[in-house]
């Protein structure tokens, strides 16, 4: 069975800087993103990351602040989101996909974590 955890969220001046982390377990993930859904809108792409860290995609809101990276080792991939501002405020999810193809949409994702809360106060 897989699994998503997400962690590193909270509470962050704007300005500031947070670094999440999702952690997978039940078997070998390919493609992994990160999503999010802030209050009163739909859940949107933030960033993705292939298996092998070769390729990256970011929205353009997150162009320039946000780094998505990962350690196979651990199974592990990191969104760090420098110069947060408080239209980052939202849920952010972590996800997975079988295949080693970036997207940049919900539908391909096969596996979602729980989320974890970032808010950014002005």
């Amino acid at each position: 069975q897989v699994r998503l955890v997400e962690s590193g969220g909270g509470l962050v001046q704007a300005g500031g800087s947070l670094r999440l982390s999702c952690a997978a377990s039940g078997r070998t993930l390919n493609t992994m993103g990160w999503f999010r859904q802030a209050p009163g809108k739909e859940r949107e792409f933030v960033a993705a990351i292939s298996w092998g860290g070769r390729t990256t995609y970011y929205a353009d809101s997150v162009k320039g602040r946000g780094t998505i990276s990962r350690d196979n080792a651990k199974d592990t991939v990191y969104l760090q989101m420098n110069s947060l501002k408080p239209e980052d405020t939202a849920v952010y999810y972590c996800a997975a996909r079988n295949l080693d193809i970036v997207s940049t949409t919900q539908i391909s994702y096969d596996y979602w974590g729980q989320g974890t809360q970032v808010t950014v106060s002005s």
